[in-house]
């Protein structure tokens, strides 16, 4: 059954439109005088600085260079480049977050021709209005894409083929629902009135069904004759986490975790699937502009079709494809400029 419309036109008209009123809304927040709240707002007036922004930059680098190296190997050079910011606004009875993060890799091992290993870019904006105690009512917003093609270089295709690029896939989520701030360094979302979009802008990956869409319909002879679709939507419940601190004067842990249950899946036997995206991001400071990072993600979503290979007579074979957990895992050491307010 489908909520939403299957229409770009539709699900970007409504993006805009809620951004639009989020924007709006914070603009004309006018926070009442403090003798008029209640005595937990009374309390964030107090404690609380109204605007708070900050974040960081970080360049990566790792090398490693091998000559007549007995044990074998191959040269390896990498770079990575991330950006993390976030701007708070807390006054009286209103809380809104936005956290923008991003980052670009990567890697040239041996011969082989340079390879990107890290690509995302995400968005998240939150808005809320105290309801009691330290909950707020409040609306999610979600944004999450990448900026470059990527290919599958596990075959002997040549040129490999294309798995994603920008846009293809893209994801929006759009909640309402509440939020618990029992400081300033934790939260964590519940709402059961989830819609998610999932964009693949490539047609060709569209007509393959990729990323979960409804592919393309095919004659006998390999000709298409209906296109694939370019949105999947899906509406379900989500619970979202966040925390972040400085667990000592040079060291910093970001982590996030979200679970998505799309209970109105065509397709009965999946209604009880949860989607998983955990990421963590610990940062070490060296010096002023030295730093040393780890970040690990975790991923699970049962609309993705991942390739399983096995080793067939010593030779690497695809024996399928379908969801599966997958691990991410960066170490690096670079410079880094952090900034805070």
């Amino acid at each position: 059954m489908r909520l939403f419309s299957t229409t770009a036109r539709a699900a970007f008209g409504s993006l805009a439109l809620s951004v639009i009123l989020c924007s709006s809304v914070a603009a004309q927040v006018v926070a009442p005088p403090k003798e008029l709240l209640k005595p937990e707002q009374a309390e964030f007036a107090d404690t609380v600085k109204t605007w708070r922004y900050g974040g960081f930059n970080a360049v990566n680098f790792t090398q490693t260079t091998l000559s007549n190296w007995a044990g074998g190997g191959e040269s390896a050079i990498a770079v990575n480049g991330l950006i993390s910011y976030y701007l708070r606004y807390h006054k009286g009875p209103v809380a809104w977050d936005t956290n923008l993060d991003a980052g670009y890799g990567l890697i040239k091992q041996g011969d082989a021709p340079m390879r990107k290993n890290e690509d995302k870019v995400e968005l998240n904006s939150k808005y809320g209005r105290l309801a009691f105690g330290k909950f707020y009512y409040a609306g999610l917003f979600n944004f999450r894409t990448q900026f470059a093609p990527g290919y599958d270089f596990s075959g002997d295709a040549t040129p490999p083929p294309l798995i994603s690029r920008g846009l293809a896939p893209a994801y929006l989520t759009l909640a309402a629902g509440l939020d618990f701030r029992p400081n300033q360094y934790f939260t964590a979302f519940f709402s059961p009135l989830t819609g998610r979009f999932t964009f693949v802008t490539d047609q060709t990956l569209a007509d393959q069904g990729a990323f979960g869409v409804t592919k393309g319909e095919f004659d006998a002879a390999g000709v298409r004759t209906k296109k694939g679709e370019n949105i999947r939507s899906e509406f379900g419940a989500i619970i979202t986490g966040r925390f972040q601190k400085d667990l000592s004067k040079n060291v910093n842990l970001l982590t996030r975790a979200t679970l998505f249950n799309n209970y109105t899946n065509s397709e009965k036997s999946k209604r009880g699937n949860v989607d998983v995206n955990f990421d963590a991001l610990l940062t070490l400071k060296v010096s002023k502009y030295l730093a040393s990072s780890l970040f690990v993600a975790l991923v699970y979503d049962d609309d993705v079709d991942v390739p399983q290979y096995e080793t067939i007579n010593n030779v690497k074979t695809q024996t399928g494809t379908g969801p599966r957990l997958q691990y991410k895992q960066v170490i690096g050491i670079g410079v880094s400029y952090k900034i805070a307010r």
